[in-house]
């Protein structure tokens, strides 16, 4: 087996991401109830009692609803730098010492045959990070809940074979939406959430001949469209001359397992 991944949810109600090669099954994060998580699992056909452990991004409840009790059941580890679990480890109940590791921003670590790294981003949490993963010379990279992408950033994930990338809202329906002016401003801000726009702008940077798609991830309900994500991103990236495969992604409906350098998914 190859690098295979399925986006489990995302969106302001709830992150999931699931990773795995032959030796590895890694989670990030579990933003949703545990029994959701189960579901999401269980659409997927993967056992999560087979996991080997949770990679946690930042303490926000839409990545760590479930964690705690996630973990609890199937005696999972959970790795998150040391800001992150100073933030979260209150809310997350009981847990053994040996579920309890350290995973610091800016740093490689290898789980059996999957070399994940971590780098920081900017969003208004402890020590928000995120992280690409390696695998027989496959590259995944994992990009949300980010106010800006910083250079640092694109030369990190810079030449993948696929991304997940935030595409959180349509800039013009946050400021004539709902949102009280004070939370409109946080998501415009550089601590907030990038636009389709900033997105697409931000992918003409990183994709290389060698990426075959993208997972449009962390839309917002609210302030978002799926159909407009995607044709906003796509506009852009056909305005460079880039013919790309774009993905939905959904908070409560997981992608199917993908492949990485296959023409082929998983159903």
């Amino acid at each position: 087996m190859s690098l295979r991944f399925s986006v489990l949810a995302s969106g302001s109600t709830g992150n999931a991401f699931y990773i795995e090669t032959a030796q590895q099954r890694l989670l990030v994060d579990a933003g949703l109830s545990g029994k959701k998580m189960d579901g999401l699992f269980q659409q997927i056909d993967v056992d999560p009692a087979g996991l080997d452990g949770i990679l946690v991004t930042h303490e926000h409840s839409d990545h760590i609803k479930g964690l705690g009790i996630f973990a609890r059941k199937y005696q999972l580890p959970i790795y998150a730098n040391e800001k992150t679990w100073q933030a979260m480890d209150s809310s997350l109940g009981k847990l053994t010492i040996d579920q309890k590791f350290q995973f610091d921003r800016s740093s490689v670590r290898s789980f059996g045959d999957i070399e994940v790294e971590s780098f920081g981003v900017s969003h208004d949490a402890a020590e928000p990070m995120f992280y690409t993963f390696r695998h027989n010379g496959y590259k995944v990279a994992l990009v949300t809940d980010l106010g800006y992408v910083s250079e640092h950033i694109k030369k990190t994930v810079e030449d993948a074979d696929a991304y997940i990338f935030e595409a959180n809202h349509d800039v013009e329906m946050l400021r004539m939406g709902r949102y009280p002016w004070n939370v409109k401003r946080r998501i415009l801000g550089d601590s907030g959430h990038i636009s389709n726009e900033d997105s697409g702008l931000a992918l003409t940077d990183i994709i290389s001949d060698r990426t075959k798609r993208v997972y449009l991830a962390h839309l917002s309900q609210d302030n978002n469209m799926k159909d407009l994500a995607r044709m906003s991103v796509n506009q852009i990236l056909t305005e460079r001359g880039i013919d790309l495969e774009l993905h939905d992604t959904d908070p409560a409906v997981p992608t199917s397992l993908y492949t990485v350098g296959s023409v082929t998914e998983r159903v």
